[in-house]
């Protein structure tokens, strides 16, 4: 008995291992979900909300690899696009206003896959 519940438990460890690096990978919705609160802001300009910041921030640390970073990049270019009314320098200038750099511009002529 127990050497078939050590089997059982090395079976769900190795499909833990094998399935946690996907599971942690960065979504389009994950990014769009985080900058929801900022719509407002990257349109309008003006004071940029605490909830905005806090998104920013949850999508910085959530992208940890470069993979992710290309990810957060493209979908936050996809996002650009399909919102009319984004502001470029409000766009650019977010993550230096809640105190995050990161590694590219923000901006429709930014190359994510030269991200890194």
């Amino acid at each position: 008995m127990a050497s078939m519940t050590m089997r059982v438990l090395c079976v769900i460890a190795a499909c833990m291992v094998v399935v946690a690096p996907y599971a942690e990978a960065l979504s389009c919705s994950e990014v769009t979900s985080k900058l929801a609160p900022c719509f407002n802001y990257l349109k309008s300009g003006g004071k940029v909300p605490p909830a905005c910041c806090d998104g920013v921030k949850g999508l910085n640390s959530a992208a940890k690899t470069t993979p992710d970073r290309k990810t957060a990049c493209t979908c936050m270019k996809s996002a650009y696009k399909s919102y009319n009314g984004i502001n470029a320098d409000n766009a650019a200038g977010l993550p230096g206003k809640c105190g995050v750099n990161i590694p590219y511009k923000i901006s429709l002529s930014t190359d994510c896959n030269k991200v890194k």
